[in-house]
């Protein structure tokens, strides 16, 4: 695990507000590749129907996308703080599409954090796993021409998935968070925070049921991408009165 290359500037703080007031003159190596640095540049109340949150803004070096946190609970300092990474999906967030499970997963995400002592929600604007709207709207037509989901990214010249989480873990050594029980069913997000200098404790899968247009989307996630899903397991959505599954992972 890589050494976060900005933590001695990022100093704790008292409060969320007390970090746009840190970060004002905030200038780091950057992190990862893209040597990305982020500010905390809002903070403000947002009540929602899965529950209330605090809604941290951020800036970043890289592309002018103002990525956020959706923050329940005192996360400053802690560890063990159940977070989920969860990429911008305007088809399925906001248009309710039901070729892909990502409103789904980020309202069960949204609820079950708001359930926790405290958690964390990062909204990442990688739309189309990093590709954009645009070409993602292409995906989608060459997968009704038969493609996978895979295939249609390859076919476009894209990789598989083109997202980068350096993004996130700068948000969250910005928010001092000291680890993490990641919400996914993802390899690829532990390793890269992991990569990046996140302390990854443990992963609690994220149990969303197919329905007759994504499963077969879910099912390539599954098969050529790596992902933990199990379609003969649990039927349904965990409920919050339903006991957490939590994979320990080893150091």
């Amino acid at each position: 695990m890589e050494e976060s290359p900005c933590t001695l500037s990022l100093s704790a703080v008292a409060s969320l507000e007390a970090l746009v007031d840190r970060d004002r003159e905030h200038d780091c190596p950057g992190f990862g590749a893209p040597k990305i640095c982020v500010k905390v540049e809002a903070v403000a109340n947002l009540p929602t129907r899965f529950g209330r949150f605090r809604i941290v803004a951020f800036w970043n070096n890289r592309d002018g996308k103002e990525h956020i946190a959706l923050i329940h609970g005192d996360v400053l300092g802690k560890h063990d703080v159940l977070t989920r990474l969860h990429s911008e999906c305007l088809t399925g967030d906001a248009l309710g599409s039901l070729r892909c499970d990502c409103r789904d997963q980020l309202g069960v995400a949204l609820e079950r954090i708001s359930k926790e002592e405290c958690g964390v929600l990062l909204y990442l604007r990688q739309e189309g796993r990093g590709i954009g709207l645009l070409n993602k709207i292409r995906a989608y037509q060459l997968q009704d021409q038969g493609l996978d989901t895979v295939d249609a990214n390859l076919a476009l010249g894209f990789r598989d998935d083109e997202r980068d989480y350096a993004v996130a873990a700068h948000m969250l050594a910005s928010l001092t968070v000291r680890s993490t029980k990641l919400l996914t069913n993802n390899p690829r997000k532990v390793e890269e925070l992991r990569r990046h200098g996140i302390e990854v404790r443990d992963r609690v899968p994220h149990v969303i049921p197919a329905n007759e247009f994504n499963r077969f989307y879910l099912e390539t996630k599954a098969a050529r991408s790596g992902h933990f899903i199990d379609f003969d397991g649990l039927p349904r959505v965990l409920e919050q009165d339903d006991p957490v599954i939590v994979q320990k992972l080893p150091e």
